[in-house]
């Protein structure tokens, strides 16, 4: 089963997707925000349908404590319109510190500011959709 992981942010959006057997999460793509959610959603599922993902995986931004505040009802709410507009299984994941994580591990390959700017946001899509593969296994 593949599965695409995605990182909502206010500016871009990460994307990762997971290798058929589910196992293994790759990032992929950064979606800079249109303005329009609706633009952004159906780029969303063009992405979908190139990787064939049977699951949309979307981060959601718990506090430290694992208390929902501003941001996870803000991501739950673009995630109900997203799950309805597409015929795919949605899933939440608790993505804590997945952005700190790729930040710092793309400092560990030598990246500067810039180029981590590029990719973090796709890198923090894969850190999360590579813990709830593992939590799956």
């Amino acid at each position: 089963m593949r599965a695409l992981g995605i990182d909502l942010g206010s500016r871009r959006i990460g994307i990762a997707i997971s290798d058929a057997d589910g196992k293994v999460a790759t990032p992929v793509d950064t979606v800079a925000r249109s303005g329009d959610m609706h633009r952004d959603h159906r780029r969303i599922g063009e992405i979908a349908d190139e990787w064939e993902a049977e699951v949309l995986v979307v981060g959601l931004p718990l506090s430290l404590d694992g208390t929902e505040g501003p941001a996870a009802r803000t991501v739950r709410q673009e995630v109900a319109k997203l799950a309805a507009s597409t015929s795919r299984r949605v899933e939440l994941y608790d993505e804590r510190l997945t952005t700190v994580t790729a930040d710092q591990r793309l400092r560990e390959q030598g990246l500067d500011a810039k180029a981590r700017r590029q990719v973090v946001d796709r890198v923090a899509a894969a850190i999360l959709l590579q813990g709830w593969l593992d939590s799956r296994a």
